[in-house]
């Protein structure tokens, strides 16, 4: 496989990235989302990011949006911004290739450079040992584990907090 061209997300790109979406809702566990949104609301989602001053990619492989991967706002109170929200999301016809992990590489980048120092992960189903997997061989440590908060497909589910220091991480206060 070659590798992956991670780029800076574009509204052409959100077709694409509101179908990866919408399967994940409707056959997976990783978001606790119950309704797939359409395209006007992913590209409202995007824009929101993109003006916040957060970063949005996206993997080109074959021609294709392989997958997706943004940085959020962690909480909305001022004493949270320097800590961001990671979210990832595949093809699922790349599972499994190390997109996962490249696109969160590439996350992990851009927001250290952004002045941001703490990552969240905020996994949902604590059986997705993918995800937990592509987090922790990027420097996650998990952090806990909210056992049955979520209610899909007829079941609980748990969600599983990971965190990863950005940069100088708490050693030092931004601006100083």
């Amino acid at each position: 496989m070659s590798a992956p061209d991670i780029r800076p997300t574009t509204e052409a790109d959100l077709p694409a990235v509101t179908a990866i979406y919408q399967q994940a809702v409707r056959e997976g566990t990783a978001t606790f989302e119950l309704e797939p949104p359409d395209l006007s609301e992913m590209t409202r989602r995007y824009r929101a990011l993109i003006d916040g001053g957060y970063p949005y990619f996206v993997a080109m492989l074959d021609g294709r949006v392989a997958g997706y991967a943004y940085a959020g706002a962690y909480r909305p109170r001022p004493a949270y911004r320097f800590t961001v929200e990671n979210s990832i999301y595949l093809d699922p016809s790349f599972h499994r290739r190390g997109v996962g992990s490249m696109l969160l590489e590439r996350l992990i980048a851009e927001c250290e450079a952004r002045g941001f120092r703490q990552m969240i992960a905020v996994i949902g189903d604590s059986a997705n040992a993918g995800s937990i997997g592509v987090h922790t061989r990027c420097g996650f440590k998990m952090i806990g584990t909210h056992p049955s908060v979520g209610l899909k497909f007829g079941r609980w589910l748990d969600t599983v907090m990971m965190q990863r220091d950005l940069g100088e991480g708490a050693s030092t206060v931004p601006g100083k």
